[in-house]
């Protein structure tokens, strides 16, 4: 992760964390312009913390259903096309007013809608932009497309985890997409880090964060011990609820508040169903 504040803004901004220790983001306006997990992680956790969330998609690119529903709770859905003048203005509008701005696509995608990072804080200095991508922002990679599985293979993560089996060697994987959720959980981290600089400075910041670079610092983690056995982990407590797309039985944020895990308010909204502007 790599981040930046920008210098102290003529005027702090009004939101201030609520006392509700599980809703400490209660009030804080999130747009969201991140698709598949990665992003979506960041701000469903930010979404459970009270925070308003905001998703904007592109129309005719629909999300597939099943990571739009997982990365769905406690966050708004809505379209907007910013190839259209009106689309776009509406988007930033949106921005001259949001607290946080999370965007999830390759680096110089949104450049030419006059949204890309550092534009953004040029434009509104106590924002909190963190942007997150395949390859990173710097390397002769930083403008191509990518995924976890992608990246995986790329970083050399494939062959570690590779195996032999009767058809000969086959590359492996680590599980559920365990490099976009890690980078999704890094960029909550960051927007939290981030606002409480602001809290003390007034000045907002950017942080950006990569697949790639979080494949780097796994690599980075000791080697267990051969003679240390890995402990097992405990089986999630599902949950289960009514919501737009049937009934779900999905697992809470990975977060407890005294003692207890953190709870989803609201189920995943239907694609593209809500209004372009903020609830509050």
């Amino acid at each position: 992760m790599s981040s930046t504040t920008s210098p102290v803004s003529s005027a702090s901004a009004a939101w201030k964390p609520s006392k509700d220790p599980e809703r400490p983001l209660t009030g804080l306006r999130v747009l969201d312009l991140t698709r598949v997990i990665a992003g979506p992680t960041a701000t469903r956790l930010l979404g459970a913390l009270g925070a308003d969330v905001l998703r904007i998609d592109p129309p005719g690119l629909p999300e597939l259903e099943e990571a739009f529903v997982d990365g769905g709770f406690d966050k708004r859905s809505a379209v907007a096309d910013l190839g259209n003048a009106a689309g776009l203005e509406t988007v930033k509008d949106l921005i001259s007013t949001a607290d946080v701005v999370v965007t999830g696509y390759r680096n110089g995608g949104l450049d030419r809608f006059g949204l890309g990072a550092e534009t953004l804080l040029a434009g509104k200095p106590d924002l909190v932009v963190a942007t997150l991508s395949a390859w990173g922002s710097a390397g002769p990679w930083r403008q191509r497309r990518g995924f976890d599985s992608l990246v995986q293979a790329a970083c050399g993560i494939a062959e570690e985890y590779g195996h032999l089996d009767d058809d000969g060697w086959k590359p492996g994987a680590l599980p559920v997409q365990a490099l976009d959720h890690a980078t999704g959980y890094g960029v909550a981290a960051a927007v939290l880090a981030l606002l409480a600089e602001r809290l003390r400075t007034g000045a907002g910041g950017m942080a950006a964060l990569s697949l790639a670079r979080t494949a780097e610092e796994l690599f980075r983690l000791p080697a267990r011990q051969a003679d240390v056995k890995a402990a097992r982990l405990p089986q999630p407590a599902y949950r289960e609820t009514p919501s737009a797309y049937g009934q779900l039985r999905f697992v809470g944020p990975p977060l407890l508040v005294d003692g207890v895990q953190l709870q989803y308010r609201r189920p995943p909204v239907r694609y593209g169903t809500s209004p372009v502007a903020w609830s509050q």
